[in-house]
């Protein structure tokens, strides 16, 4: 029987690769080259295929191909080319293969596999989740249209000729005339809508030539960017441009950076001139931005400084289509792309020559991918970055703990940016106590209903009168957050989720914002069946409705993700924003960062406690980021800017350390609490988490690898006790998670995967685990 594709064998023996000795009086044939493939289907394993004479250039490492497996064929990436195998003489051929160039570099296939040891993902799945499913499933798949070229213009009399016996051809020609002679068919058809019905003639007169070209599908086709100069640089902005400059100049593998920057102190500038730099040195440079801070004027700032190559940015993010994305990506994968600017998924950029990963906002959660695999994208950017001995650069106003830490011990290199650019300076903060304007009676006014404090709405009508602009941030949609029963106290939650269900009152439903379920609000209590309900709470629609009384005579607008639903909707909002056809943006966190407007030189916080409260060791930190972040869109321009913060809460450290701008105080205060509770930056954090829809069985899978994980573990391992999650019910499974702390991640790691595989659990529980997570609801 002939033998299939061996599994993978780390050791051989002489005697396993031939069977038996050779004769070295009879001619051998060349023995051919082996690759080690990954499979991506459900089968995941490591097989040597042999490779085909055809293809003995053509295979190299990151090439993808199709593999006979069993009989059937299948697709694989190939990870190594070893030089033998413990099956050599028997192995199967590769088929066939996938693409021209290899779609993986030896980069990214070494980043691949330390995803794969650090988070417990099986390599198939990382492999699969660093190509785009447009591009996984239809590699290739480009638009094409005709290309026209007017290779015989005629003249004069001919094509007066041509007008009354054929108009439609000599319409045909004067728009290719308007575009030089040269244009595609899409663009005569926007004159000439039948221009294919009269090519034949034309082609056959000579009058055009006509070819297949390929056609990019450019989310920015139709954009113009006018062309923008270097700054003139502060004195610490030349001093941090100056050490990365000489970092990327070293070509040797360096410490990770952090620029530590205010809000407004150009660091944004900083990035534009180090990646200048690193294109001078015929590098390219990989931008991560967090997906909600992606704005059009994020993106425009680069397409702009790079205007006279602004054809070689590729931008990779969710809102991009299909089409866009698999054009996007195979950009950069045929290197005509030197910029790539994205959210997380954009760290598998396939760029070569990488000069520099710059990773902004390197604080924000939402780096951290929630499904498999667990990926944090800013640390798979250092990761990268040691791979490609490439500079890294981490920024942000106000970083995580971890970086921070990283930063005071040494591991990283910290550079601070303390002042604002051209001499501006921070806003002034000022702190409203809502528990005494509630005392006072002016904030909760049947009109106000406690929304807006009497200092706030001052500020608000004083900046009307000077033709200033404000931003009030909530974060925080629909009309209300909850509806209860005057009777017996039930509040009306989500069948499939333990959260209240919030009023959208434009649509007339509630809506829960976990599930996304919708339902009439009903008129009597569901639990007991009294008529008395109570609608409690707002969100940034309440807050619109309440603005536009108070202040009829502003132009108003609200951005969150009710009323951002059209492609490019959130571009011509804030453009009509920053030409000032607006006095007053209402919005949610994506307005809280990335936005640089001149004429806003008022911020108001409406509730700076709704993420204070939350079981989460990071609540405080998260608090004092955001408050930080939005504070810093006001007072850009030459106006000093003011922030008003609304708190229940005014003593709170994340509060008052906000107030003065002062990041580092509040992380020495914050980081000896995580030193004595054994916390990130100190150790690292594992959450194992069941789910299923019968209660008592997602309780039970966990209790049982609970007891199995207390044999053999490892040493200084902390271990809770299983426990309901915060959100204890969502999409109709009940949750539950068991919390693991550990100087030494490896160890625990090895100890859980080992317990994992000799587990047999309920076929109706989900168990997943979370290597640092970055929230622990």
């Amino acid at each position: 029987m002939a033998p299939v594709a061996s599994k993978k064998t780390h050791t051989s023996t002489q005697s396993d690769l031939f069977g038996v000795a050779l004769d070295v009086a009879t001619p051998q044939p060349a023995a051919k080259r082996i690759a080690r493939v990954q499979l991506e289907g459900s089968a995941a394993m490591e097989l040597d295929y042999a490779i085909p004479d055809e293809l003995a250039d053509k295979v190299v490492v990151g090439s993808r191909v199709t593999v006979p497996l069993q009989n059937r064929r299948t697709n694989a990436v190939v990870l190594e080319l070893p030089r033998e195998s413990a099956h050599s003489g028997r192995l199967k051929e590769i088929a066939s293969l996938i693409g021209a160039r290899p779609m993986f570099t030896p980069g990214l296939i070494k980043l691949a596999r330390w995803i794969g040891e650090y988070y417990l993902v099986a390599p198939h799945q990382v492999l699969r989740t660093m190509l785009p499913q447009a591009v996984r499933e239809k590699p290739g798949s480009f638009v094409t249209d005709s290309h026209l070229s007017l290779v015989k213009d005629p003249t004069a009399e001919a094509f007066e000729k041509l007008q009354h016996k054929a108009p439609m051809q000599a319409r045909v020609i004067e728009v290719l005339r308007s575009f030089k002679g040269q244009a595609t068919l899409s663009q005569i058809r926007q004159d000439v809508p039948r221009a294919a019905t009269v090519l034949k003639a034309l082609l056959k007169a000579g009058w055009i030539t006509r070819s297949e070209v390929r056609v990019e599908r450019d989310p920015f086709q139709d954009e113009e960017f006018l062309p923008s100069q270097p700054l003139t640089l502060t004195e610490e902005q030349k001093a941090a441009h100056t050490r990365i400059v000489a970092a990327v100049e070293s070509g040797e593998k360096t410490k990770p950076i952090l620029l530590h920057g205010i809000t407004g102190s150009g660091k944004t500038e900083v990035y534009l001139q180090s990646i200048a730099r690193v294109l001078e040195l015929g590098g390219t440079a990989l931008v991560l931005v967090p997906e909600i801070s992606l704005t059009p004027q994020t993106i425009e700032r680069f397409k702009a400084r790079f205007s006279g190559r602004h054809e070689r940015i590729a931008v990779l993010h969710s809102h991009l289509s299909d089409g866009e994305r698999h054009d996007e990506w195979f950009k950069i994968h045929e290197g005509r792309a030197d910029i790539v600017i994205g959210a997380r998924s954009a760290i598998f950029a396939p760029l070569e020559r990488l000069g520099i990963i710059i990773v902004d906002e390197e604080h924000e959660p939402s780096f951290k991918q929630d499904e498999t695999p667990r990926y944090h994208a800013r640390d798979l950017a250092v990761v990268r970055g040691a791979i490609e001995s490439c500079v890294i650069l981490l920024g942000s106003a106000t970083p995580s703990l971890e970086s921070f830490e990283n930063a005071s011990t040494g591991k990283y290199e910290l550079i601070k940016l303390t002042q604002r650019t051209d001499g501006k300076t921070l806003p002034l903060i000022r702190i409203v106590d809502m528990r005494m304007e509630r005392r006072k009676g002016t904030g909760v006014s049947v009109v106000n209903a406690g929304i807006l404090s009497e200092k706030l709405r001052a500020a608000v009508t004083s900046r009307l009168e000077k033709k200033e602009q404000t931003i009030l941030f909530l974060n925080r949609r629909g009309f209300n957050t909850s509806l209860s029963c005057l009777s017996c106290g039930e509040t009306v939650q989500c069948q499939d989720c333990s959260i209240p269900m919030t009023l959208h009152k434009h649509e007339n439903r509630l809506v829960c914002h976990v599930c996304g379920s919708r339902r009439l609000p009903p008129s009597k209590c569901p639990s007991c069946h009294e008529p008395g309900l109570k609608f409690a709470g707002f969100g940034t629609e309440r807050v619109e409705a309440v603005v536009r009384e108070v202040f009829p005579q502003a132009r108003i607008a609200r951005v969150d993700t009710d009323t951002i639903q059209r492609k490019n909707q959130l571009r011509d909002l804030l453009r009509d924003f920053r030409a000032q056809k607006l006095d007053i943006l209402i919005g949610t966190q994506m307005i809280a960062k990335g936005l640089d407007f001149p004429n806003v030189t008022l911020v108001g916080v409406l509730n700076a406690d709704l993420a204070l409260n939350l079981p989460d060791f990071r609540a405080a930190e998260r608090t004092l980021q955001l408050l930080v972040q939005v504070a810093g869109r006001a007072g850009r321009g030459e106006i000093k800017g003011e922030v008003v913060v609304q708190t229940y809460a005014p003593h709170s450290p994340a509060v008052q350390f906000s107030r003065h701008n002062d990041f580092e105080g509040f992380a020495q205060q914050e980081l000896e609490q995580r030193r004595a509770f054994h916390y990130p930056p100190f150790s690292h954090v594992v959450i194992l988490a069941s789910r299923g829809k019968h209660q008592a069985r997602a309780e039970f899978a966990l209790q049982t690898l609970h007891r199995r994980l207390v044999v053999d573990l490892p040493e200084e391992v902390i271990m809770g006790e299983p426990a309901p999650c915060a959100l204890a019910k969502s999409h109709g499974q009940f949750r539950y998670q068991l919390l693991l702390r550990t100087p030494k991640i490896r160890p625990l790691c090895r100890h859980i995967q080992t317990v994992m595989q000799a587990t047999t659990l309920p076929e109706d529980v989900i168990v997943t685990w979370d290597v640092d997570p970055v929230s622990l609801l």
